[in-house]
């Protein structure tokens, strides 16, 4: 199938949602009235938050890279450097390549506030930014992402079907990301909207740097306040943290793990969907993700005000500014079941990736060969 036709029946149109993200509108000399500067030779400055999630290394640089590429006849670059969830390491980061003159900053934050001293300098000197995957404060040109909200819902709904007729009698516990992403309370109000009325909340958490160890800590601790049997399932904002959270239930002594959520489609996740450990993933194209922030961040430099518009067709606001173009890539649910036609088909693995020894039977149960 069709990667565009199996998404349109898969995910939640953005336009059905109420876009309430905050941070800086979008660039004064940005858009339509932008004019040209720059012909291939262009370096693109990328800023990644992270490496605990394999995706910035494995996917979104190297796409990004080759994107660049592709669009600038082999002559554009990209230089790249990841902050390993350190703010002020990423302030350098971005001071940095601002100093060396690069022609544009795609710029995934670690800290969305405290990063937009550095913007407001990069702008000052000419620079235009787009923020990548998590929308950073300050005056950016663009913000290029996932639909943040769907990906919550898609969640939540996934869980309290999962749940079924239950009603509020069943707990769960939520693992919240860290508060200086704000992607992580979109992920939450997303699933809210679908869990609301359905469960009852007994826990929840906001998790210190997404970090699976802290979310284990977590889980330890709503363990010993709910108890381990009546926790009826739990919603983990990624799949790290879930991670975190199933080690915590197993060494709690539980046997048959209640429905626990993730996001990423990481490949350890993808493999705990199949052996059932963890009950679902959100997966994101990351591809498409980072292949709209390629094609933005190349029109942008080129002053094509048409082409950079029809590329951020969206629009978001901040704590800062309304109306920031954007473009919003849709996201679609992983399960046992969708494996096959969501990270086999994309190519982001391969089955001999996912299939080890270790889950064979469970990949020729579902026919992922």
């Amino acid at each position: 199938m069709n990667r565009a036709i199996r998404r349109t029946a898969l995910v939640i149109s953005a336009s059905s949602l109420t876009l309430t993200l905050a941070a800086c509108g979008g660039g004064d000399d940005g858009g339509a009235g932008a004019t040209p500067t720059k012909g291939d030779d262009i370096t693109v400055g990328l800023l990644l938050p992270e490496k605990s999630n394999s995706r910035y290394e494995k996917f979104d640089y190297p796409i990004i890279k080759k994107k660049v590429g592709e669009l600038t006849n082999g002559k554009g670059k990209v230089v790249y450097a990841n902050a390993g969830q350190d703010a002020d390491a990423q302030d350098r980061q971005l001071a940095e390549m601002v100093a060396d003159g690069v022609d544009v900053l795609l710029v995934d934050a670690v800290d969305s506030h405290a990063i937009a001293g550095g913007v407001k300098k990069a702008k000052a000197a000419k620079i235009p930014v787009i923020a990548y995957d998590r929308l950073a404060e300050g005056p950016i040109d663009a913000y290029i992402s996932f639909d943040n909200e769907a990906v919550g819902q898609v969640q939540g709904r996934a869980l309290a079907d999962r749940l079924g007729d239950g009603g509020k009698a069943q707990k769960i516990v939520m693992m919240n990301g860290a508060v200086t992403d704000p992607n992580a309370a979109q992920f939450k109000a997303g699933a809210l909207a679908e869990l609301e009325g359905k469960v009852t909340v007994a826990k929840t958490y906001d998790t210190k740097d997404w970090k699976p160890a802290n979310a284990r800590a977590n889980m330890m601790a709503a363990i010993s306040s709910i108890g381990v049997d009546n926790i009826a399932g739990v919603y983990s904002a990624n799949d790290g943290m879930a991670g975190g959270v199933i080690s915590a239930l197993k060494a709690a002594g539980v046997n048959k793990l209640p429905p626990v959520t993730g996001q990423d489609a990481e490949l350890d996740a993808v493999q705990r969907v199949l052996s059932g450990d963890q009950f679902m993933s959100v997966y994101k194209p990351y591809p498409d993700e980072a292949e709209a922030a390629a094609e933005a961040a190349v029109a942008r430099v080129r002053g094509y005000g048409i082409e950079f518009d029809s590329l951020t067709p969206d629009r978001v606001s901040s704590p800062t500014a309304k109306n920031i173009p954007a473009n919003l890539v849709q996201v679609s649910a992983l399960t046992r079941d969708t494996i096959d036609s969501t990270v086999v088909q994309d190519g982001i693995y391969s089955v001999d990736e996912i299939c080890t020894a270790k889950y064979k039977a469970a990949c020729d149960s579902l026919g992922i060969k």
